[in-house]
């Protein structure tokens, strides 16, 4: 356990799971403590509370996942808080700063205390939220390079880590706005309260940001496959009508009917080569003049998002 004292002597307890019964001793109780209180024991998914003590002190409680890997579930960090106007006890919370030890020790009040551990979250937020958008740079440009299958798989990698970096933000926006709502930064410093504030609505803007350019690519990766499966039917179409003189000649000359007078002209290999020939060009011509081959025989430019 350790225990800091703010400058108006408010009290902050960090605490871990382990030590149940200092928790108990550490929070008033009331009504909604016994659900934080399992929150704290079982340590699994969001929690938030905003009540009242019996003496008419607002109080929050909850529990927030602050750090969460992009490919495991169940490979996360929470931490439970419970905050008063002069007390802050947290759990399972892993900040090492002496930096914001120092600022702890000049705030008014434990939600100033608070509005700080949660800035610091989200300074460390903002960072993976920096790397994210270099791998969203990188992505952008390999659409544009290699536009191959395995990107709109990685695409999609994307997309799902921009869901959980917006599922970890929103709990801690939403702590914000219980704040807010019953007004328990009163009496503490406006200009952490609007710098916590800004750096979550900043990650916010960003995000969303993001989130519009990955349905953009991933718009313009369906418009891409939807253009190549027009290609690819039109080229077999075009591909199939265009040798059928040859299936069908074939066809013809290979029946075994025992009279076939073809089979005696003495020039009737050439000749059915010839006729194979010229009715494949002859209907080629018309396809070429009806226009319906397109640009099927032309080469794709260099860099050009279908080849």
């Amino acid at each position: 356990m350790e225990k800091w004292m703010g400058e108006n002597k408010w009290e902050y307890l960090q605490l871990h799971k382990i030590e149940l019964d200092r928790i108990k001793q550490a929070i008033e109780q009331d009504d909604c403590t016994n659900g934080w209180l399992e929150q704290v024991q079982e340590n699994k998914t969001n929690f938030l509370r905003v009540g009242c003590l019996e003496n008419g002190e607002k109080v929050i409680k909850g529990s927030l996942i602050y750090k969460q890997h992009f490919a495991r579930e169940r490979d996360c960090k929470i931490f439970h808080f419970y905050l008063t106007a002069d007390k802050l006890v947290t759990i399972n919370l892993e900040l090492d700063s002496e930096e914001l030890e120092w600022q702890l020790e000049k705030t008014k009040n434990a939600v100033d205390g608070f509005l700080l551990l949660l800035g610091e979250l989200m300074n460390e937020m903002l960072v993976e939220i920096d790397q994210f958008e270099k791998a969203l740079k990188t992505l952008i440009w390999s659409v544009r390079k290699r536009n191959e299958t395995g990107i709109l798989e990685l695409v999609y990698t994307r997309r799902h880590e921009l869901l959980v970096c917006k599922n970890l933000l929103i709990p801690i926006n939403e702590v914000q706005m219980a704040i807010e709502e019953v007004n328990l930064h009163g009496g503490g410093s406006e200009e952490i309260f609007f710098s916590t504030g800004k750096r979550i609505e900043r990650a916010m803007v960003l995000l969303n940001e993001y989130e519009h350019e990955l349905d953009s690519i991933i718009n313009l990766e369906e418009v891409i496959s939807s253009h190549r499966g027009n290609e690819i039917m039109k080229t077999l179409t075009v591909i199939t009508t265009i040798f059928t003189p040859v299936m069908a000649f074939g066809a013809l000359w290979g029946m075994n009917f025992k009279h076939m007078p073809e089979l005696e002209w003495r020039h009737g290999y050439g000749l059915s080569i010839i006729l194979i020939i010229v009715s494949t060009l002859l209907l080629y011509g018309y396809l070429k003049v009806k226009g319906w081959t397109g640009d099927l025989l032309k080469g794709k430019k260099k860099g050009s998002f279908f080849k």
